[in-house]
């Protein structure tokens, strides 16, 4: 989307919406099931310069309630997360043939994946970012992801010069054979993060962990970059 686009106009919300819905029903509860499994080369995408301008704000629909801030769509560049230690830049994800997503490479143990097809970081929607709580070399990226606390921040520099802060709401394990997809998931009014990573016992038998970490955010501030 180039600076001071119209959101309405520069992106077809209506159709990534749908798309984003199938995806969802695709993704289940398989999304981040290949923990250390490598996904093929992909390079995180690079910061435009930052704008000078105020972000073009989102043409809200008087028919849907709405709340809280929201951003235009912009691919995210940075994840920073201070009180746990993690720095990383992005990577984008897609869904296999499969209807799975594909974990970011493990050759990188410091790399989040962004999934494209769901709501852009800051933008309204659950953006949904992946990354490896381990790999065969040792603890990666989301290691130390379970030991949030609600109302820590996470910060997401994006493509066009904004820092968007979230506020952690909490917390959550849940088994893979038991994955709540809807509240993972679903629709929102507002514009919310979801963390994921691999948690619980490692099956060796399975070659996977047995569980899955999600931390639910929201979004409370944004500044540029």
């Amino acid at each position: 989307m180039s600076r001071g686009q119209d959101p309405a106009q520069g992106a077809d919300s209506g159709s990534r919406a749908l798309r984003w819905a199938a995806a969802a029903a695709l993704l289940g509860a398989l999304l981040i099931y290949n923990h250390v499994d490598a996904s093929p080369e992909a390079t995180a995408p690079r910061p435009a310069p930052a704008p000078t301008a105020s972000p073009t704000p989102v043409r809200e629909d008087p028919g849907i309630p709405q709340r809280g801030p929201a951003l235009p769509r912009s691919a995210p560049v940075r994840l920073a997360i201070p009180s746990v230690g993690v720095d990383a830049p992005f990577t984008e994800l897609a869904l296999d043939g499969a209807g799975r997503l594909n974990a970011p490479p493990a050759e990188d143990g410091n790399l989040v994946g962004w999934f494209r097809e769901g709501a852009s970081p800051g933008e309204r929607g659950n953006a949904i970012v992946a990354g490896h709580v381990d790999t065969t070399t040792g603890p990666a990226v989301f290691w130390p992801l379970s030991s949030l606390k609600p109302k820590e921040k996470v910060t997401i520099t994006r493509a066009d010069g904004i820092e968007a802060t979230f506020t952690v709401d909490g917390v959550e394990t849940y088994p893979k054979n038991a994955f709540p997809d809807q509240k993972v998931y679903g629709e929102t009014e507002d514009a919310q993060l979801r963390l994921i990573t691999c948690g619980g016992s490692y099956d060796h038998v399975a070659r996977d962990y047995t569980a899955n970490v999600v931390v639910f955010a929201h979004l409370d501030s944004f500044t540029w970059a």
